[in-house]
């Protein structure tokens, strides 16, 4: 299966050479592309006046192809241009000589009347701030609450990173062209960009092979290959043994890793707890094994046995030295670890201590607070920079994949792919959702799915569950809502 791959802007740039070297001329990319944006208009809103605005460049030369069609179809449609007509080049000059009408001077007036403008300025490769003219006219938009369609990518909205350079166009759709851009899935730039629609304009799919993309949208056609399919003559040791260590305080959150771990389809699942915690934990779930660990040399005997080959340190654990001693001693085994909450905030004053220790397959899932605290003091990471070049970052750092949580969650791995997840509903964030991803990810590593791979597809899988359950989710309903999700999936599965 062909994952959903995003491209930068100057993979977007290459996609289009190569296009042309492959006999597609600019020209007919541009036609298809102003016409994929004048039938989204016409699909999604009444007939009415329009006012498309364009810029100096191709962004601008899709607007003039949609006014066009949009003019022959019968809609009232005034062009407004960022500078001088004349300055025009390329294809973006010639689809301005197809424009039989006026063109007026880029100005807030040039909105009045107005009941869709649009916003064909500057697409995704802008790279400064806005200003000016320009910016008076984006600033007008929103302060008039004009229905907006966007041509690529919101005007203000950097396609790589998603940030808004001085102020954006918050459009209720968006029409990109061939594959969609880091901008359309993370924020702030995924809330300036309404509905996103991708128009194929006619560039072959066979020019991805030359780009080779390393960024995804997270989804099943990235990771389904490698999902794990239990079998009519599998046992419960083949679907893996994952250790969740349990704290001595916040108890809930080991259980919730615990039965997320078990419905995700660990074949077993062992909570290692502290011997006077033992009962909480034994009875709970009947069907988790309990052990006691009164020490690091107590969790080492535990996980000598190499049928337990997954290990998850954190979820409620307790900042303190012996959950340090702990995570080192997870590490420690070269086994597939999961690093947690306080496994992660135990080791802010020493970062390093814990970094140097990662030698065999390791998952950190830190949100933007834990992530702030562990890598303060890591070279190499640019704590100014978007969520998805910091992510980059600290997996090359770390040697680890890293999770950075939130409404736009980014996973990247130390070789520098990376996956953007989009499917995550508003009432995912409660109290404890974050120790059930940890147990589906455990799970997943536990079943042999690489790091990466498992990471992003138990992020799908949280939010497919949350989106299945609805309004009113707690944490303890993710574990229920999954099985409905994984036999979706099931009809998918590339065996069907």
């Amino acid at each position: 299966m062909t994952p959903d791959v995003l491209l930068t802007n100057a993979e977007t740039r290459r996609a289009d050479a190569l296009a042309a070297a492959a006999g597609v001329p600019g020209l007919d990319l541009m036609e298809a592309a102003g016409a994929a944006v004048a039938r989204e208009a016409e699909r999604r809103f009444r007939i009415g006046p329009v006012v498309v605005v364009c810029g100096p460049g191709n962004n601008g030369g899709d607007g003039f192809v949609a006014a066009r069609l949009l003019k022959a179809k019968g809609w009232p449609v005034t062009v407004a241009l960022l500078g001088n007509r004349r300055a025009l080049k390329g294809d973006a000059a010639a689809n301005a000589a197809r424009w039989d009408d006026a063109v007026v001077p880029l100005a807030p007036n040039v909105l009045d009347g107005a009941s869709l403008v649009i916003d064909a300025l500057f697409g995704a490769g802008l790279t400064r701030p806005l200003d000016g003219t320009a910016r008076a006219v984006v600033e007008a938009i929103g302060a008039r609450k004009l229905a907006c369609l966007a041509v690529d990518v919101p005007s203000g909205i950097h396609g790589d990173t998603g940030a808004i350079l001085g102020a954006a166009v918050k459009a209720a759709c968006t029409v990109t062209f061939f594959r969609r851009k880091a901008a359309h899935l993370v924020y702030p730039g995924r809330g300036h960009c309404g509905d996103v629609v991708v128009a194929d304009i006619g560039i072959p799919v066979s020019v991805l092979n030359d780009i080779r993309p390393a960024t995804f949208a997270n989804g099943p056609r990235l990771w389904l290959d490698q999902f794990p399919v239990p079998r009519l003559d599998g046992h419960k040791y083949a679907r893996g043994h994952a250790v969740i260590v349990g704290g001595a305080e916040m108890t809930g959150a080991a259980r919730l890793a615990a039965r997320g771990a078990r419905r995700a389809g660990a074949g077993i699942v062992t909570i290692a707890a502290p011997p006077a915690q033992l009962a909480i934990y034994a009875v709970d779930s009947p069907g988790a094994l309990v052990t006691t660990i009164a020490d690091a040399p107590a969790f080492a005997d535990v996980v000598a046995d190499r049928r337990r080959n997954a290990i998850l340190v954190g979820p409620g654990a307790g900042i303190s030295q012996r959950t340090r001693a702990l995570t080192r001693v997870a590490l420690e085994t070269g086994r597939a670890c999961v690093l947690d909450a306080d496994a992660l905030t135990v080791f802010a004053d020493n970062p390093q201590s814990l970094l140097s220790s990662i030698v065999g397959p390791c998952v950190l899932l830190p949100h933007e607070g834990e992530f702030a605290r562990l890598f303060a003091r890591v070279p190499g990471i640019d704590h100014v920079a978007d969520k998805l070049t910091r992510a980059r970052q600290a997996a090359v750092a770390s040697r680890a994949v890293v999770l950075l949580k939130g409404a736009d969650t980014v996973i990247a791995a130390p070789d520098g792919r990376a996956a953007i997840n989009d499917n995550a509903p508003p009432w995912l964030a409660t109290g404890g959702s974050g120790d059930v991803l940890a147990g589906f990810v455990v799970a997943l590593l536990a079943q042999g799915m690489d790091a990466f791979a498992a990471t992003a597809a138990a992020t799908w899988l949280h939010g497919a569950a949350a989106t299945a359950f609805g309004p009113g989710l707690i944490a303890e309903d993710l574990p229920e809502a999954l099985p409905g999700v994984l036999l979706r999936l099931a009809d998918i599965s590339p065996e069907n």
